[in-house]
């Protein structure tokens, strides 16, 4: 049972006016590296808290502010991301997405106006030693931020003792933290296979190299690599997004192909394991049939490797903030670029319910919880209050 008197911190006028700076936000979604509204929406909330220090286009769009306590102490960085999706909404809410195919349905304006609210709740009480350092994301989605704020000459000599991140979990009672030891989310990768043949007149393909046939050899010999049991350590996903064979020219036997396919395993080093085993798939059709083969990456996403001392944290934060505590049985099969952070610094990523009956992440029809945001400030504010 969740103690609202526990997690009543955030007042009923700054709850107020993070719902409206979340809907806000859910209103005018831009889609990785395209953040600059949603940067300077944000940049201007920021300012009128005074943080101690406040960069902006970290790492391209990104928003760096840190609050300073009162003496030496730990550097604990909190993360939260700024990009929408390309997926067109579907509700008809007043705040629903004014962009043709754009939307929040990851529930990113929620994470933003949690750190926001997080930074009104530092502004008004310093911590009492150390720095707090918060990071307003950009490009999660396409696993390009968390490399390009750590490249950023302003982040790249910096070190933290402690990053941390959440995420909503649909389908987990509203409230309710997620969290685990080692392994939170997968690694994934993503593999671009093209086959280059030879086009023929579609009455005489035998005078061409049409690569439809390896295409299927291709998918169907990458799909029985996959174990996709997440119980299992060694689960492998593979999974077909795109193809593309030849052109709408019904003369033409097609002479050009491409894969597209994600793979997903709980560990880096088993991810290229299976990378490999595709590769090798792939080089095998293309050479037995006469193809040529080209084999590129992108949207690459490193496991994220949570801390057990800092998981810690998190958990005795949880209890403190009078919300319920739930244990993960396996990791989350999605990618989340804050991976490359939790290899870098000890640090934790966790999940918090978004509700039973909320529609999954990425579907058209999702929007965030409102309710949850003083939960989620809750946690982080006493993970820096007992640290």
């Amino acid at each position: 049972m969740i103690d609202q008197e526990r997690t009543s911190q955030v007042s009923e006028g700054l709850l107020r006016k993070l719902v409206y700076l979340r809907r806000e936000l859910h209103a005018h979604p831009e889609t990785a590296m395209e953040e600059e509204w949603t940067a300077q929406r944000i940049t201007r909330y920021l300012e009128v808290l005074e943080p101690d220090l406040l960069l902006t286009k970290v790492g391209g769009t990104g928003i760096l502010a840190r609050f300073d306590g009162h003496g030496a102490g730990p550097e604990l960085l909190f993360r939260c991301e700024l990009d929408a999706l390309a997926i067109e909404e579907e509700n008809t809410f007043q705040h629903r997405s004014t962009v043709d195919g754009r939307s929040h349905k990851c529930g990113h304006d929620g994470h933003m106006a949690i750190l926001c609210g997080l930074a009104e709740r530092l502004a008004s009480d310093r911590p009492k030693q150390g720095r707090v350092w918060l990071l307003f994301q950009p490009a999660e989605e396409n696993g390009m931020g968390a490399k390009a704020v750590l490249a950023d000459p302003r982040v790249s000599k910096l070190r933290f003792d402690r990053v941390f991140a959440l995420h909503n979990l649909p389908g987990v009672p509203q409230g309710t933290v997620r969290v685990r030891n080692d392994t939170f989310t997968a690694a994934v990768n993503s593999i671009v296979i093209q086959l280059k043949g030879r086009t023929s007149h579609a009455a005489e393909p035998e005078h061409g190299i049409n690569p439809a046939a390896a295409m299927s050899m291709i998918i169907t010999r990458s799909l029985a690599l996959a174990n996709n049991v997440p119980s299992d350590p060694r689960m492998r996903v593979v999974t077909p997004v795109y193809a593309r064979l030849g052109s709408k020219d019904y003369g033409i036997s097609a002479g050009s192909a491409e894969v597209h396919l994600t793979l997903r395993c709980w560990a880096d080093e088993d991810l290229d394991r299976l990378q490999r085993d595709v590769e090798q798939v792939a080089v095998e059709v293309a050479r037995d049939q006469q193809l040529e083969l080209s084999i590129h990456y992108t949207q690459h996403f490193h496991a994220n490797q949570n801390d057990p001392a800092t998981v810690d944290l998190v958990r005795a934060a949880v209890d403190a903030a009078g919300l319920e505590l739930s244990e993960a049985a396996h990791p989350f099969k999605w990618g989340e670029d804050f991976g490359l952070f939790t290899q870098r610094f000890p640090g934790c990523m966790f999940g918090i319910g978004a509700g039973e009956d909320t529609p999954a992440l990425h579907n058209p029809d999702y929007d965030f919880p409102d309710g949850i945001i003083p939960h989620g400030i809750a946690v982080f504010e006493r993970i820096i209050r007992q640290h």
